[in-house]
């Protein structure tokens, strides 16, 4: 069983403030992309992922919208109870639907926030129960996806786990990629 963990940055780190962000389009096609490769070559079974604004619910929905078509599963993980409710109601929203489409959801604690602890477990679960990570990230620009990169490069220490990132160069080149299929498409209707 291949189980992939997708991270990143959240919505506000990319400056991405409402749902029609052209941003969101070329970062779900690159998921996509990517997704699709590894399931072709028969690598994903799991696509496991927080619920954080930003990547990681992008990557649910990619996950989500390629189960129609491929055998993966998506797995939605919050590191501690009532993860959402500190958020605006059209956020609010959008998770709650999100979680009821995802095959899998759980927390990895039976409480509310409590303290930063929850946050290291929550990291540890996904180390431990995944075998493979991708994310959306820039070392350049480190952001909240720097605590998931550095426990990462720790983990490979000692075990073999692959990390593939999806860095801001990789994005412009996919933005490029979907004008260009995308205008191809527009010119022939």
């Amino acid at each position: 069983m291949q189980r992939l963990w997708v991270t990143g940055y959240r919505s506000y780190e990319l400056n991405v403030f409402n749902d029609h962000d052209p941003k969101i389009t070329i970062i779900k096609y690159a998921l996509k992309n990517y997704f699709i490769s590894l399931l072709e070559e028969g690598q994903l079974d799991w696509i496991i992922t927080g619920a954080n604004l930003g990547v990681e619910q992008w990557a649910a929905e990619v996950g989500v919208e390629l189960n129609k078509k491929y055998p993966v599963r998506t797995s939605m993980m919050i590191p501690y109870e009532e993860f959402a409710n500190r958020w605006n109601e059209n956020n609010q929203a959008k998770f709650i639907n999100l979680r009821e489409k995802v095959d899998f959801f759980a927390s990895t604690s039976s409480t509310p926030y409590q303290g930063p602890l929850q946050l290291r477990n929550y990291q540890n679960f996904m180390i431990q129960h995944t075998d493979r990570a991708l994310m959306i990230y820039d070392t350049d620009h480190p952001g909240k996806p720097k605590y998931d990169y550095n426990l990462i490069q720790k983990y490979q220490e000692t075990k073999e786990y692959p990390l593939d990132l999806i860095d801001f160069y990789d994005l412009q080149d996919a933005a490029e990629e979907y004008q260009e299929n995308h205008s191809k498409d527009d010119f022939l209707e």
